[in-house]
């Protein structure tokens, strides 16, 4: 981010002015919402990959982060009420699965977990075969949070 000078006013902190990658102002924020946005994209068919970016983005909802979730190609498969062993099956070191953790990230303030707009209709299911509390992405709204999130990762 690019500082470029300093807002104050009420309900507003002393904070540097700064634009992000995509000339958004990141500064604009009440002193009363102090909590980030995080965009986690997981498009990798790999357990290990999975459960990674489930751990990173629980830290992050746990310091504070509202999490918001991207499944998309094979990682979707971790949003099915009957998903794949590989996406159930604890992994070391702690014998959590990837779908475990991302349902305890699901139960954090601001969580979202959504699969992409072509996922269901790809694999020929309705939404009624996603977990409960999962949804589906429209484009556009995704794409505006990808652009306004203060982080984003993507696996």
């Amino acid at each position: 981010m690019t500082q470029l000078q300093t807002e104050t006013g009420p309900g507003y902190e002393e904070t540097p002015f700064r634009v992000g990658p995509f000339g958004h102002d990141r500064s604009r924020r009440s002193s009363a919402d102090d909590q980030k946005d995080l965009v986690t994209i997981l498009t990798a068919p790999e357990p290990q990959t999975q459960l990674m970016s489930m751990v990173l983005t629980m830290q992050a909802a746990q310091q504070g982060a509202a999490a918001h979730i991207l499944l998309c190609g094979p990682a979707a498969d971790l949003a099915l009420k009957d998903a794949p062993a590989s996406a159930t099956a604890g992994q070391p070191p702690k014998d959590m699965s990837p779908q475990g953790l991302m349902q305890m990230i699901m139960k954090q303030p601001g969580a979202k977990v959504e699969v992409c707009a072509i996922y269901l209709p790809g694999k020929g299911v309705g939404q009624d075969a996603l977990l409960d509390g999962v949804g589906v992405a429209k484009p556009g709204e995704m794409a505006k949070a990808v652009l306004d999130a203060d982080a984003s990762m993507s696996f």
